[in-house]
């Protein structure tokens, strides 16, 4: 039974996927949730072990795959990725093992180098461009992708901050004029006005 929390995190991305479709979880020991999923995925790494194409795997978050997580920014558990390894995306189907492993059986080995016959005509040529290119070349064009994701990233996260400072800033004025109008404004001694002649009539 192949499990990634059994390897360094980089042999097994490297070295194992070999161009296949990846089906991962991302749990900790002390995760409820985690404890109930155990049995059907683990079932589902036994049916796939030899598999040629999927490789199911999991990753310890609290564990040897604890820099793994950080890097793909897990922070619920048990979190399910698959696809790429180097891409993955979020699985949202159902976690019961009929799910899995239609999940599972529908996926696809990864266009890559090694895996020419799996990619359409124009990622073909988007590999084999690659492939022309020196080491200098493509490291600079993966840095280049790489930190337009970081500021697409930042540029979220700015947003979310300035929202929330927003956000503080109408909540304390909100609160500063409620304090206002209840004080100064004399809304308290009217209603009791109010209340005093209703007992009144």
């Amino acid at each position: 039974m192949w499990r990634l929390l059994v390897l360094p995190l980089a042999l097994a991305l490297e070295e194992m996927t070999q161009g296949k479709a990846v089906f991962l979880k991302f749990f900790t020991p002390w995760c409820g949730q985690c404890k109930d999923m155990k049995p059907a995925w683990d079932a589902l790494m036994e049916e796939f072990r030899d598999d040629d194409t999927v490789l199911v795997g999991e990753v310890d978050c609290v564990g040897s795959g604890k820099a793994k997580c950080k890097e793909l920014d897990i922070k619920a558990y048990p979190q399910v990725k698959y696809g790429d390894p180097n891409n993955l995306e979020d699985y949202k189907g159902g976690r019961d093992l009929p799910s899995l492993q239609k999940f599972a059986q529908d996926l696809n080995p990864i266009c890559g180098p090694d895996r020419l016959d799996w990619c359409d005509n124009k990622r073909k040529r988007q590999v084999q461009g690659y492939m022309d290119l020196l080491p200098s070349e493509l490291d600079a064009k993966i840095q280049e992708q790489e930190q337009s994701l970081a500021a697409a990233q930042q540029e979220v996260e700015d947003a979310l901050q300035k929202l929330q400072k927003d956000y503080a800033e109408a909540r304390r004025r909100k609160e500063f004029k409620v304090q206002e109008i209840r004080q100064t404004g004399g809304l308290g001694l009217m209603k009791m006005v109010q209340a005093y002649r209703s007992r009144k009539s």
